[in-house]
Order: C-alpha cells, then sequence, then structure tokens
C-alpha cells in the first residue's frame, strides 16, 4: 500500500529529508525535513508525524514541528540516534543542529548547538553507528569525521578524505564505516581511532557508489552499487578480507539510494527516476517491486521502519511515502510462545493417553487378562479363606 504521507497534499513537494523514530513498545514515528518551495513564503522546518502501521499511514497534521532560520538555509540531510531521543540536521548554510525529543507523549522538539559541526557547510551523509556510540558526518566538500557521542570528541578529522562525500555506513558491531566518493572510489575507515583500513578494489570505468553493510550478524557482507557505462549491478565483499566475492544485477538502472532493513533480511534500492525495489539478501532476488511510486523523480530517502516490513521514501516532487511491502510476513514473538505453548500442552495430552493405554508397572492390568486368570488358579487368593496348602491325610 503506497500513502502520500507527511502532513497532506499541500505540503507536497517540500521534503526534503525523513528518517523513523522508534519509541518503546515498538510504536514508530516519523520526522521530516521540509524546504522552503521556489516563490513561497514557507518556511524549511522539521516536523515529527505519528505512523498507523494499520493504515500505512502518517498522521495528517505533525505532532510537533521547529521552524527552521531562514540565515541556516534548507535541511539537507538526516539522523536519529537508535534511542530515539536525538536528531541531528544538515543545513545548507549553517551547518549541522541537533534536536532533542522526549519520550514523553507530549514531548517538543529542543534545538541544541553542535559547536564541532557549526558552519562546516552542508553535510550530505549523517550517520549513527548501530550501537549508538559514535557520530559520522560527510560533506559536499568531501571532508569526513567521526566522533563519540554524547561526547562529541573527534575520533576522524579528516577534510580530504574524498572528492565529495557521496554515501556512508557503519558496520554492525560499529566497528567499521564505510564511504563512498562521487569520483567512484570507496575506503574502509576504523572507527575506533580513524585509522584509513583500505580502498576497496575496482576495476577501470567503474564506480562504487552506494554501501551498506550487512546486518543480520552471521554474514560479514558489504554491499555496494557500482556502475560501468549503463550497467549497474550489487557487488558483495567479504568484510574479513575485503575482497569482492561476487555481483548481481537487479534493480538494472541508475540507484539514487539503499537501505538495509534492521535485521538484515531485505535490501531496498531506490531508483533515480522513482522506482523501488526490496531483495530477499538470502537469495538475492526481488522480492518487491514498487514501480513509478515517485513518478520521475530521484528517490532522496529510502528507510526501512523498524519494527515493520514498510519502507518510507520522500522526493522533491511527491513528498513522503510510506510503502507496505508485499513479503512474507514475520512470526511475532507472542505468535512464537503460543505455538510453543501449543506444542507442550499436544505432548502433554498425547502421553496421558498413552499411559492410559499401555501395560504400565504402576498400572498393572488385572482383567480380561488371560495370564491372570492363571496365576490366581495356581495360586489362589490371598484374601481367601480357603488355604490351597491344605493338611495331607496321613
Amino acid at each position: 500500500m503506497e500513502v502520500g504521507g507527511g502532513g497532506g497534499g499541500s505540503d507536497k513537494g517540500s521534503v526534503s529529508c525523513g528518517s523513523w523514530i522508534r519509541r518503546p513498545e515498538n510504536v514508530n514515528l516519523v520526522v521530516l525535513g521540509r524546504s522552503r518551495k521556489r516563490g513561497d513564503a514557507s518556511p524549511s522546518m522539521l516536523e515529527i508525524f505519528s505512523f498507523d502501521p494499520k493504515t500505512t499511514s502518517l498522521s495528517s497534521s505533525p505532532l510537533d514541528k521547529y521552524v527552521v532560520e531562514e540565515v541556516e538555509g534548507d535541511l539537507v540531510s538526516i539522523a536519529v540516534h537508535p534511542s530515539g531521543e536525538d536528531i541531528v540536521c544538515s543545513t545548507t548554510n549553517g551547518g549541522c543542529k541537533l534536536f532533542e525529543y522526549g519520550r514523553e507523549s507530549n514531548a517538543k522538539l529542543s534545538a541544541r548547538k553542535l559547536t564541532p559541526l557549526e558552519g562546516v557547510g552542508p553535510q550530505k551523509c549523517i550517520a549513527f553507528s548501530v550501537d549508538g556510540s559514535k557520530l559520522a558526518t560527510g560533506g559536499v566538500d568531501g571532508h569526513l569525521r567521526i566522533f563519540a557521542w554524547p561526547s562529541l570528541r573527534v575520533i576522524l578529522d579528516e577534510p580530504k578524505a574524498h572528492k565529495s562525500v557521496h554515501d556512508m555506513d557503519f558496520s554492525l558491531d560499529s566497528e567499521y564505516l564505510v564511504s563512498t566518493s562521487t569520483d567512484g572510489s570507496a575506503r574502509i575507515w576504523k572507527t575506533e581511532d580513524g585509522y584509513p583500513l583500505t580502498t576497496l578494489t575496482r576495476k577501470t570505468g567503474e564506480d562504487i557508489q552506494l554501501c551498506r553493510f550487512s546486518k543480520d550478524g552471521t554474514k560479514p557482507f558489504l554491499f555496494c552499487t557500482v556502475q560501468k557505462g549503463d550497467k549497474v549491478v550489487i557487488a558483495v565483499w567479504d568484510i574479513s578480507t575485503w575482497n569482492r566475492i561476487g555481483h548481481k544485477g537487479l534493480l538494472k538502472k541508475p540507484a539514487s539510494i539503499m537501505s538495509i532493513s534492521k535485521d538484515g533480511k531485505y535490501l531496498a534500492l531506490g531508483s533515480k527516476d522513482g522506482d523501488i525495489c526490496a531483495v530477499d539478501i538470502k537469495k538475492m532476488v526481488i522480492c518487491h517491486w514498487s514501480r513509478r511510486l515517485h513518478l520521475g523523480t530521484c528517490i532522496e530517502t529510502l528507510e526501512f521502519c523498524p519494527s515493520e516490513r514498510v519502507v518510507l521514501t520522500t522526493s522533491s516532487e511527491w513528498g513522503a511515502v510510506a510503502t507496505k511491502l508485499n513479503v512474507p510476513v514475520d512470526w511475532k514473538e507472542w505468535q512464537i510462545y503460543m505455538m510453543l505453548l501449543g506444542l507442550f500442552l499436544a505432548s502433554a495430552l498425547a502421553f496421558y493417553i498413552f499411559m492410559q493405554n499401555s501395560d504400565s508397572f504402576w498400572q498393572f492390568p488385572e482383567r480380561n487378562q488371560p495370564g491372570a486368570t492363571k496365576y490366581k488358579t495356581f495360586f489362589g487368593d490371598s484374601q481367601s479363606s480357603e488355604d490351597p496348602f491344605f493338611p495331607v491325610d496321613m
């Protein structure tokens, strides 16, 4: 189900970035960054929306909003801390800004300064590590930074990491950061000390563009989109050796963004003309297509919902869209427990029936058994007054 979201049709075309906010009890919210429209006096702002998993839709009006000052420009990118309480945004003119959003039902956005990131220019990419202990930013100017969170201790400050940062991602264990450049190169960094570990190998004419680490905890792989001419494939690297081990053509058109589900089972690609597809990573086959979802427009945001098989996409033309994926339904935790309880009760019932209909040491059959009659005749009845061993008449 595809649903236009983000506050209604009147605001379509103004969404520049977005992300999910995970809350307790598998409740999810959505944060959207809106840019100023050309020829319109509407301001750039950050908005929080509720999400209804039953209808796969966002609320018609925001729970809260924050208007960005005109001098700071428009919102460019956004990242939400795994706790759901910290939101970092980049603007075109003012560097990065921190917004705190509590867990209370009536929580309000509260802006805070990020001193090390003030006036650094637009950041194409912002990402928190999976464990929430690090924050990385990649600038349009190629400047790559890694900070410890929330202390903002500088781990890496590399002005010439790339020509211009294109994409980046943390590994599941938060040990590595991969970053790609607009010139087609890709580098691996150690997040503990910012050491440049290696540069991914590529063939002549190949451009490495988008990148995501596997997240299922069993397959230590790195997925990257690689384009050579008009041919686009997903290439896979083994992160234990950083050797390329294979590739497969899936979307078969230039991709603008890539995402991977929180449990690592699915990978999604968004195209530059508005299509999205979801890939079953175990089989490496497409299991969902949404064609012309953002008709004729580059998809700028693509992110899996933390607890549902739903993806959030945004584009400058069509705003925010929540899409339910047509994939097999996952078992809920309570369903697994009910199944185990049912198996236990069925086993107990089968054991009871077996014991009731079997020859047991504790339940020796005394009737309707031929052998029982013979024993009684030979030995007699211990309760009878007749003594089988009567005196012999001498």
